[in-house]
């Protein structure tokens, strides 16, 4: 295990000491949720033409639900249960990373509730939509967001991957009811 936190902290190290101050900015930006307004709102109008009105207040319900559970998991119980400190908290480690406008994250990382959420939306999109520009759009937006959160040091790459695992969980539930919800409702058509 000690290998493995080792190797986790060299890693975080290479990508967060290959920075430029252009790539600082960009990094900083992609973090945010409102750069990413435009995509979602693609993303409405693809589902809206693909989907139906119906269908697609059924989809953004659902999304709202997967992100909040991805988030409710990845901050409010796995984070205070693992307790692990951010790479920006840990004493050892802290002064060796180059720091983007100050920034340092609160207290724990594991798991990433970026990673988390960004994968419980884009998993599910790609899942919903089954679209190729939809895999390559959502999977470009995860990346990015995640690679973000290590450029700025306040994630380890595991909490990362942790994120990851927790937001494929949630998307996957959230298909799994949407498609339930699909059926139901073309049964309950079928009937009258």
């Amino acid at each position: 295990m000690s290998q493995l936190l080792t190797l986790d902290q060299q890693l975080l190290l290479l990508i967060n000491g290959a920075h430029t101050a252009w790539l600082d900015m960009v990094m900083w930006y992609i973090s945010k949720t409102f750069v990413w307004i435009p995509l979602y709102a693609v993303l409405l109008y693809a589902v809206i033409k693909q989907m139906g009105w119906k269908q697609t207040l059924v989809v953004v319900v659902m999304t709202a639900l997967v992100i909040t559970l991805a988030d409710q998991v990845s901050s409010g119980i796995i984070k205070p249960l693992v307790a692990r400190p951010r790479p920006t908290h840990d004493e050892g480690l802290a002064d060796k990373l180059h720091l983007v406008n100050g920034y340092r994250g609160g207290m724990y990382g594991f798991v990433s509730s970026h990673a988390a959420n960004c994968m419980a939306c884009a998993l599910l999109f790609m899942l919903l939509l089954k679209r190729h520009w939809v895999n390559i759009t959502m999977s470009t937006y995860v990346v990015l967001n995640c690679y973000s959160r290590m450029y700025l040091a306040v994630h380890y790459p595991l909490d990362i991957l942790g994120g990851l695992v927790v937001g494929t969980a949630a998307a996957l539930l959230g298909y799994w009811l949407t498609t339930l919800i699909a059926r139901s409702s073309s049964l309950s058509k079928r009937n009258v």
